[in-house]
């Protein structure tokens, strides 16, 4: 897509989206390559230990899918990955796809945002408690995951309502190029 001839406000939406999912991309990534890691780490100590693996590794693998799913919802958002039922809404006549997909956004940003104080005390709790089988490691950075996951879940949602009250967005999710192939 040519963006040359677009205007000041969508091309600008656009660069804040595409540089929001190249981070979301690189934390999610990073969240994997911990995972697979410590996962790689099990499997080789189980076959060529005589003692198993590591009792950390159990728990590790289990904070660093749970970092994974908190970076990756908003990114699956704007990529469409969620479940997106829209078999009716999109063949709705007029502008009714383009309010359910605005309503959708509010709604979901509106949930999520409506999370984030009860996940900010979840948090804060872990704080004073750590992890079973890593005393150094706080559970907050454990809990966190919901945190972040809820609010990158409003800001994603809060910038396709944005975009979409703008012009800019039409409400679909923003498939990638190579992905359409």
């Amino acid at each position: 897509m040519n963006n040359s001839h677009a205007p000041p406000g969508r091309l600008s939406m656009h660069c804040l989206i595409h540089a929001i999912a190249a981070i979301l991309r690189v934390m999610t990534g990073l969240a994997f390559a911990v995972l697979m890691a410590v996962v790689l780490i099990q499997v080789v100590t189980r076959t060529f230990s005589d003692t198993g693996s590591p009792v950390w590794t159990e728990e590790l693998t289990r904070f660093a899918l749970l970092y994974v799913a908190a970076f990756g919802a908003g990114l699956s958002l704007w990529t469409g990955a969620m479940v997106n039922v829209d078999m009716l809404v999109e063949h709705l006549p007029g502008k009714l796809p383009w309010i359910c997909r605005l309503l959708s956004a509010l709604s979901v940003c509106f949930f999520a945002a409506m999370l984030i104080a009860p996940a900010w005390r979840f948090t804060k709790i872990g704080w004073i408690q750590t992890a079973a089988s890593m005393p150094w490691l706080k559970m907050g950075y454990v809990n966190m995951t919901v945190l972040i996951m809820l609010a990158l879940i409003a800001f994603t949602a809060g910038l396709r309502v944005i975009g979409m009250l703008s012009g800019s967005l039409d409400g679909h999710p923003e498939i990638r190029e190579e992905e359409v192939s």
